[in-house]
């Protein structure tokens, strides 16, 4: 059998061991987690605008030149014959 006063000092060690490595996994840190979770959505926010207006500036409306006739320009211009 055990000694019974090692048991304690060996719950507690192990105690110490559980309480590290729950302060280093991310779903048992729940401010942690919670930061992390509102930084990540913020960065993919600011991904996402900035590549529509990426999207927007490359796939612009051109204007195109068009020819017009004389005749229906502003000023008219008409052939004197």
């Amino acid at each position: 059998m055990s000694n019974p006063q090692s048991l304690p000092r060996q719950s507690g060690e192990y105690q110490q061991e559980l309480k590290k490595i729950q302060d280093k996994d991310f779903t048992h840190n729940w401010v942690s987690s919670s930061g992390f979770l509102f930084y990540l959505q913020i960065a993919c926010i600011v991904a996402f605008v900035f590549g529509g207006c990426y999207m927007l500036y490359t796939k612009r409306f051109d204007k195109p030149s068009v020819k017009v006739q004389e005749s229906s320009l502003y000023t008219p211009k008409y052939d004197s014959k």
